[in-house]
């Protein structure tokens, strides 16, 4: 595969992407997670369909979870 030739548009996002880069990653965090396709396809058409992101469904599924830890341990 060969590499594009440098233009002054692809020079300048370069640029751009070295200085911001290190910004970024400090900043918010990507997960390597991978699930079975049939599951991500489900979840994908579940959010699609009821109108939510993924970023949605962490945070809710945090807060779920966060929820049922707190009422086992006020349960024992």
């Amino acid at each position: 595969m060969e590499k594009k030739a440098d233009t002054p548009e692809r020079l300048r996002k370069r640029r751009y992407e070295e200085s911001k880069a290190a910004q970024r990653k400090e900043k918010h965090k990507v997960w390597g997670t991978s699930i079975l396709q049939q599951e991500a396809e489900e979840i994908d058409l579940f959010l699609a369909k009821n109108g939510f992101t993924k970023r949605e469904l962490i945070l809710m599924g945090y807060e779920t979870l966060q929820q049922k830890v707190k009422n086992d341990q006020t349960t024992k």
